[in-house]
């Protein structure tokens, strides 16, 4: 869950920075450089406004490195970072300081499972904890998702989950480099792969397209754009993706794009379907 906050501290009214996401009981907020006094009441603030949240946690760091991974500080309730997160009939366990979880792409990740036909295989290349890959076995259980992940913590926190909402028969959990486990195994096999990681998604695009089976299929990629007010970023990234797939000889289309998320000042997450044709 995502939400815009603002909060009343012990010197006034303060505005949160960001929005503030909610990942099962646990609140993840960014604060500027306030006192461990005013921290303490803004986090008091945000439980007393949602009453499921039992720890607030304030990211101190960039996400960043190979796991996508931030720092984080207890700065009200119990000092935790393990949780149970729970959308759209599954049940997410993660650990938010270990692994990577973004709560703002749950209507991405249903959008997409309601994309899945009968009987696809589809191929996860940045899978998390598995909530791509899951709610997509949830929603059509005749798939086979191959849901890879290089953090091991991640991967660990997959299985349990794979296990918890019972898809160990469709989810099949790998542990490496995405574009190792394709070149090794995976070549040719799939009607779909997904690549939810935008930092990787064009250098990995190629072996995306070596995983699609010789008819084609769908790659769903995520990218991060610039885009001034007068720039459409949904067709910024169209170019920049039709650019590399010129590159790489290959029939396409993209007939959908859209924005997930703001992730700055004129930067946004994107979310493109492209139809190798």
């Amino acid at each position: 869950m995502k939400k815009n906050f603002a909060v009343a501290t012990v010197d006034g009214f303060v505005k949160v920075s960001g929005a503030l996401d909610i990942v099962g009981d646990i609140a993840i907020t960014k604060l500027p450089n306030f006192s461990p006094e005013r921290a303490a009441a803004s986090a008091n603030s945000i439980m007393n406004s949602n009453k499921s949240v039992k720890t607030v946690l304030a990211q101190t760091s960039k996400v960043s490195g190979e796991f996508r991974l931030r720092k984080l500080t207890c700065i009200g309730g119990e000092n935790k970072t393990l949780t149970i997160h729970k959308e759209h009939g599954c049940t997410f366990a993660v650990d938010v300081e270990t692994c990577y979880f973004s709560p703002r792409l749950s209507g991405e990740r249903k959008r997409i499972a309601l994309l899945i036909q009968p009987n696809e295989t589809v191929v996860n290349m940045f899978a998390g904890v598995g909530c791509f890959s899951i709610l997509i076995a949830k929603q059509m259980p005749s798939a086979k998702v191959y849901s890879i992940d290089i953090n091991p913590e991640a991967v660990e926190f997959m299985r349990e989950n794979i296990r918890v909402n019972r898809v160990i028969h469709k989810v099949n959990p790998l542990l490496g480099d995405a574009k190792t486990i394709i070149e090794e195994g995976l070549q040719g096999c799939a009607d779909r792969v997904l690549m939810p990681l935008p930092e990787k998604a064009i250098e990995y695009l190629s072996y995306a397209l070596s995983a699609l089976k010789p008819s084609g299929g769908w790659i769903h990629i995520h990218l991060f754009t610039h885009a001034t007010k007068t720039e459409n970023p949904t067709e910024t990234v169209k170019q920049k993706v039709a650019k590399t797939l010129d590159s790489l000889g290959v029939a396409f289309e993209i007939p959908f794009a859209r924005v997930i998320r703001d992730t700055g000042p004129n930067w946004y997450q994107i979310a493109a379907d492209v139809h190798i044709t």
